[in-house]
């Protein structure tokens, strides 16, 4: 099946009890045993899993490509699941412009259990020379967040996959529609299921979905299942029904976001445009070679320093200054201020989640932030 199909019917089942063509919420805790003492039914406990669970994590395989897929409460939960699944001492290689949140989590929580370097993982002498004899993990995120940097996927894996290194891809700005990492050769692949998969801004959640189910899967599950950092029945329910729209809002979104970028690359007031799907950024045909689309994020910076971004953040009308993305409404925001003073982001830099508005209300309000005095 083509991948709109896929979104719509993967996790759709037709009730049995009632002949309800969409799946019903399940809320029960707990399940029934048989006479027996056994659960012929597949579920015991709702932790262990859900109906609806079950289904957001047969829609996300498939979409993925995937054997298998976990989900959880938020992205971070599910990040931090993989680093869970890892034995003490082993070496993470990480890429040096990274969402923040996973990064600090490999900081602040990690320190001491693991160890990890952040470097440029499209420097290959760099790359082989930081791998050593503890490295289990290379950890990519392409395209970056909040830079847009694109990472050389195939590259990395083969590099890696010489030494039996496990490579994950938190694949969350491109969405599945974007980018398949799995079908490059990744082992892993990381949603923040919030953003683009969940696309309302209305629910948390995080998946990791798989390439084999092997002991390291194994160890994830079993991370998820005794950790318990689970969504709920309604949210993977929500979540599911998201999911049959999600090939239709990409289009949308990555429409606007390459119409945006090119009206910013003309703009006198920017200093520069950080979108993959420009031929100025310099990455471009790499992201054509690995990329599906090209996404709904962008970052650009704004001549004239911090002052002059917090000045357009302070004029934008339908782009809403907030955290967070892939809703269908529009976000702005300054990123070097939501980093923390460790940060490396330029402090002109505005990261920009591109709604589904129309494209002449965005770049019109755009355009008045940029000239208002």
């Amino acid at each position: 099946m083509k991948i709109e199909t896929l979104a719509i019917h993967a996790a759709n089942h037709t009730d049995t009890a009632t002949s309800a063509v969409i799946q019903p919420i399940v809320l029960a805790t707990t399940f029934e045993r048989d006479a027996d003492g056994g659960y012929s039914k597949g579920y015991s406990y709702s932790r262990a899993g859900n109906p609806n669970r079950n289904a957001l994590e047969t829609v996300l395989a498939r979409l993925e490509g995937g054997a298998d897929a976990a989900a959880f409460s938020s992205g971070n939960a599910a990040g931090m699941a993989v680093f869970q699944s890892l034995k003490p001492g082993t070496h993470i290689i990480a890429p040096s412009d990274m969402y923040h949140g996973l990064r600090n989590q490999l900081k602040e929580l990690f320190e001491g259990i693991l160890t990890f370097d952040f470097i440029d993982l499209n420097d290959e002498a760099l790359l082989r020379s930081t791998i050593n004899a503890d490295t289990g993990l290379v950890w990519i995120e392409t395209p970056s967040n909040p830079l847009l940097k694109i990472t050389d996927v195939k590259k990395v894996i083969a590099i890696a996959h010489e030494r039996d290194i496990k490579v994950a891809c938190d694949n969350t700005f491109a969405s599945p529609l974007g980018q398949q990492p799995l079908t490059l050769g990744a082992d892993l692949v990381m949603h923040s299921t919030t953003k683009y998969l969940g696309g309302h801004s209305d629910l948390t959640g995080g998946a990791l979905i798989t390439a084999q189910t092997g002991a390291w899967w194994q160890r994830i599950l079993q991370v998820q299942q005794m950790g318990g950092a689970i969504p709920s029945p309604s949210d993977c329910y929500w979540l599911t029904r998201s999911i049959k729209t999600l090939p239709y809002r990409m289009r949308g979104h990555t429409h606007n976001a390459q119409l945006l970028a090119q009206f910013l690359e003309q703009h006198p007031q920017v200093e520069q445009v950080l979108y993959p799907g420009l031929p100025s950024h310099p990455q471009h045909e790499l992201a054509k070679s690995q990329m599906l689309s090209f996404g709904g994020m962008l970052s650009f910076m704004v001549k004239g320093g911090q002052e002059a971004a917090e000045k357009v953040l302070s004029h934008t009308k339908l782009f809403t200054s907030a955290t967070s993305l892939g809703g269908v409404e529009s976000l702005i925001e300054r990123r070097a201020a939501i980093e923390g003073p460790d940060t490396k982001t330029p402090q002109n830099l505005l990261r920009v989640s591109v709604g589904l508005e129309h494209i002449d209300d965005l770049i019109e309000d755009m355009q008045a932030a940029l000239e208002a005095r």
